[in-house]
């Protein structure tokens, strides 16, 4: 019997055929997956990139409750006219602590991988309670009811500790001062020495303009605005990291 013939038994008996299907499916499964458990460098390291501050953290949240990473992706590809648009590309590091990635599948609004600092908190307050005061062609609905929905968080150290069950590498010294730090980043009047000291670059401030209380839109704030805004592309070189 040739091998021709041999072949013809497994196309002729289903069996047969899926049993082998799934055997060559699962040799190039391991095959493929298996070495990037034992690299160091599947994703580079980029220098700024840090965990998200707990408000920072809870603004995210938010984002995907609403669901904005429908319409918005934070995923600039490496094409003259994105990166014109955009700024520069995205880098797989500054998806590495986001469980899950927004990197979104379309984009109804544009991309908001670089929001950060593109705009002030009095529009990003005015887009997201009115959009079309702002922006006369968007169709995005009001979000403005976040103004006016404080956040209730007994003890938001916990969800850092699930975070960094998942590789997120928060430090006892994050988690103890969780709930500290989530009130401080949006009072100006705070001392927030130890929150800029553990996490790099975080926007302070009275987000949504009341500072009577922390609100939703006060974390939302803070998230967009951190966008984009941790690594440094000026001193960025594609080929050897950083110059």
């Amino acid at each position: 019997m040739g091998l021709m013939d041999k072949h013809a038994i497994i196309e002729k008996n289903a069996t047969l055929l899926l049993v082998g299907s799934l055997l060559v499916v699962t040799v190039g499964g391991i095959v493929e997956i298996a070495p990037l458990f034992y690299l160091d460098n599947t994703i580079e390291k980029v220098e700024g990139m840090r965990p998200y501050s707990p408000l920072e953290l809870v603004g995210r949240n938010i984002y995907m409750r609403e669901g904005c990473f429908l319409c918005h992706s934070q995923m600039i590809r490496p094409f003259r006219d994105e990166v014109e648009r955009y700024g520069h590309y995205s880098l797989a590091a500054e998806s590495m602590y986001d469980h899950p990635f927004q990197w979104g599948s379309k984009r109804t609004g544009p991309d908001l991988a670089r929001v950060g600092d593109r705009y002030s908190n009095a529009w990003h307050v005015a887009h997201l309670t009115d959009p079309r005061s702002v922006v006369s062609e968007s169709i995005m609905p009001s979000y403005g009811f976040l103004k006016d929905t404080p956040i209730d968080v007994k003890d938001f150290s916990t969800h850092l500790v699930a975070n960094r069950r998942v590789a997120v590498p928060y430090t006892d010294d994050m988690i103890a001062h969780a709930n500290a730090d989530l009130a401080a980043q949006a009072d100006p009047n705070a001392d927030t020495s130890g929150l800029e000291a553990r996490y790099p670059k975080v926007k302070i401030g009275d987000f949504d303009g009341n500072p009577q209380q922390v609100t939703e839109m006060d974390a939302l704030l803070a998230y967009l605005q951190m966008l984009g805004t941790l690594v440094d592309f000026k001193n960025y070189d594609e080929a050897a990291g950083y110059r």
